[in-house]
């Protein structure tokens, strides 16, 4: 499985951007599909997942300013963040497990085995 992200930028704070991850390799529908970020000198953490049928979920310091959506057909996965905050400037990551279930809800990096290799995001206030 192959994943390219991106869509990174600097942007100021309240704005927005649009992440993209390619997919391939597998059937991408299949899968449940995550963003994970990493700001700096913090560890990696979970932003949100989907399942191949459109269910979400996110991280409570995301919720409601992003939302994870994905086109199956295109095997792409994105990531809308608006009312971007100086707080989400991190390196965000798309990533794909190996299986189908998980006894931690997809969201822990340790869900994840396939993984991109990231785009910065930058915020400024």
């Amino acid at each position: 499985v192959q994943l390219q992200a991106s869509g990174g930028g600097l942007v100021q704070a309240g704005g927005s951007l649009r992440l993209s991850c390619a997919a391939s390799g597998r059937t991408f529908s299949d899968y449940i599909m995550g963003w994970f970020r990493r700001a700096p000198g913090k560890e990696r953490e979970f932003v949100a997942w989907i399942t191949g049928g459109g269910t979400t979920h996110y991280a409570d310091s995301v919720m409601g300013r992003f939302t994870i959506s994905r086109d199956n057909a295109k095997n792409t996965l994105y990531l809308q963040m608006d009312s971007l905050k100086p707080e989400d400037t991190a390196v965000y990551y798309c990533a794909a497990p190996n299986s189908r279930y998980s006894t931690t809800g997809f969201a822990y990096p340790h869900d994840y085995e396939f993984w991109g290799r990231g785009t910065l995001v930058t915020v400024s206030s």
